[in-house]
């Protein structure tokens, strides 16, 4: 693959091989740079915090519930559409096994057998709740919640940022 544009509306098969080409290319280069290194080390903590919340809180058993025996989810085929590449380069530099094919048709292609497959997900990914949880879970929890997911999103933002002028700064893209 060459060093082509991709867009949001590109196809979800050829955002991956384009962020597995930049890991590839640029992966080494990237890592040297020390805001970049110390940005993914804060935000592995802050995913690691959120998710802990979502368990502690019951959101997750909800979600599984609800994706198992109920027969829905949140995480239906499409959502993969609003991940860019970058996002994407993202879950490579965080060790995530992106997927080469759809694990279940009415699924998200990002998910898998046991939910999301990405540890960097999109805001949306990282923020809905539905209405089954909210009328569930105790508002301060959510709150609590909100506030761990809002660090996580802060330090997504500020690495997705540096990525992308590092990037542009030795390519066209």
């Amino acid at each position: 693959m060459t060093s082509r544009k991709i867009s949001l509306s590109s196809p979800i098969e050829e955002k991956i091989a384009w962020a597995r080409y930049y890991y590839e290319a640029f992966g080494e280069a990237l890592l040297e740079q020390e805001r970049i290194g110390n940005l993914l080390e804060s935000l592995k903590g802050d995913i690691l915090a959120s998710r802990r919340e979502m368990a502690l809180t019951g959101i997750v058993d909800i979600c599984r519930h609800c994706d198992r025996e109920e027969g829905g989810s949140c995480c239906g085929a499409g959502i993969e559409n609003r991940y860019d590449g970058w996002l994407l380069l993202i879950n490579l530099f965080l060790g995530v096994d992106l997927p080469k094919k759809r694990w279940q048709d009415t699924g998200c292609f990002l998910s898998g057998e046991n939910g999301c497959l990405l540890m960097a997900r999109h805001v949306i990914c990282i923020n809905y709740t539905c209405k089954k949880v909210t009328d569930r879970i105790a508002p301060c929890a959510i709150r609590e919640l909100r506030e761990n997911e809002g660090k996580e999103i802060n330090t997504l933002f500020m690495l997705h940022e540096s990525i992308k002028k590092a990037l542009r700064q030795w390519t066209n893209d």
